[in-house]
């Protein structure tokens, strides 16, 4: 029998100085591969009061030179550090480039003359259960709606007291393994300094809980923190360094299923840690899209320069309607783990990653983001007769 529990899970916005160096990095990413779409990259960011620092490995055959500078400041700009008070400003903020060509060791071992190999060794998760109609646990589901709406109230000028930092937690009772009710709400905003802490209290209640947590779950009246240190001014990467692909659980599913430990952010589709991460949530989502399993899991393992994964684990969590046996034989003829077909498949050669560097790799409705599709579901059914 399932036990009852409490689960938390959080979510930052695009402002939070590991964000923005996420960005940054797949700003970079973006423009090398819109000029080549095989492309090896790996770029990270550094961000600190006043300075970005990048590193990494890049191989790529160029039309025309990319100014790296330029598209920094503009990813920066973008995410609204735009002033100097506010301790980091995209004019003016200083940019060190230490990006240099990707090992020939390391080439040599992926782009193999016959077929794509794993561009490095380790284990990547997917999972999908029916908390949420995106087939995401529900407390990282809600999170991200929290920090999305702040960001919106911010760029819109609706509430121009919301400066770019800020993170958003959640947390739910789960009754016999479903969520029925929110237990505790977190909220940290940057903020101007004019505003009291008792109007933004009020301001994110009426403006944000109240509007974007479904009723029936506040219906318990969940505790509330609300910027608990009573003062957050100073934030960005002004307030804290900020490194690339070290929110990597807000990336995922918010620490309800495991992640393999490689990030996602300014890594090219031949980096496995990403590309394969996307793989396994588009079988899993579909598994249980098909009506399968309530929730499910999959892991995939991969030797560096070796096509086909040295592991293929399934977890059903005693939900499948299936024989795992052959479910496993069936996904491993559906879903090909192999690199260069997957890539190929779900079309990861596009410069389409600087939008997942906030809100979540997964559980998002875009045409991009083609391990969301649900297109394999149907005939999953029909090859079980669900």
């Amino acid at each position: 029998m399932a036990r009852n529990y409490l689960f938390s899970s959080e979510s930052v916005t695009e402002g939070h100085p590991d964000k923005v160096a996420d960005a940054i990095s797949d700003t970079i990413l973006d423009a090398y591969l819109a000029q080549d779409p095989e492309a090896k990259v790996a770029c990270e960011t550094l961000v600190t009061t006043d300075r970005v620092v990048l590193a990494g490995e890049i191989k790529a055959n160029l039309i025309k030179p990319i100014d790296v500078e330029s598209l920094v400041r503009q990813a920066i700009a973008e995410i609204g550090y735009t002033h100097a008070d506010i301790g980091f400003d995209s004019k003016t903020c200083k940019i060190e480039s230490l990006l240099h060509e990707q090992s020939a060791d390391i080439r040599q071992g992926v782009e193999r003359p016959d077929e794509l190999g794993a561009g490095d060794q380790g284990m990547m998760f997917g999972y999908a259960c029916l908390d949420t109609p995106e087939l995401m646990p529900a407390p990282i589901a809600l999170s991200h709606r929290l920090t999305r709406e702040l960001a919106r109230l911010r760029k819109s000028g609706e509430q121009a007291w919301i400066r770019p930092d800020g993170k958003a937690q959640v947390t739910l009772e789960y009754v016999s393994g479903k969520p029925v009710g929110i237990h505790t709400l977190v909220l940290s905003t940057q903020h101007a300094p004019e505003i009291s802490q008792d109007k933004l209290t009020e301001l994110i209640k009426s403006e944000l809980f109240a509007k974007v947590l479904p009723p029936e779950w506040m219906s318990k009246n969940p505790r509330m923190f609300i910027n608990p240190t009573g003062r957050f001014v100073i934030g960005g990467p002004h307030g804290d360094c900020g490194l690339t692909g070290r929110k990597i659980i807000v990336d995922t599913y918010g620490g309800m299923a495991p992640h393999g430990g490689g990030a996602f952010s300014g890594k090219d589709p031949s980096k496995v840690d990403r590309s394969a991460a996307y793989l396994a949530r588009y079988i899993a989502k579909n598994v249980v899209a098909a009506g399968l399993a309530e929730r499910f899991q999959v892991q995939l393992a991969y030797a560096i320069g070796v096509p086909e994964p040295v592991s293929f684990h399934l977890e059903d969590f005693g939900t499948a309607r299936v024989d795992l046996v052959r479910l496993e034989k069936v996904l491993r003829e559906m879903f090909p783990a192999r690199p260069g077909r997957f890539i190929d498949e779900m079309k990861l050669r596009r410069p389409i990653y600087r939008k997942t560097t906030a809100y979540g790799h997964f559980g998002r409705e875009d045409a991009d983001f083609t391990w969301e599709k649900t297109d394999k579901a149907s005939l999953l059914r029909k090859e079980f007769g669900v």
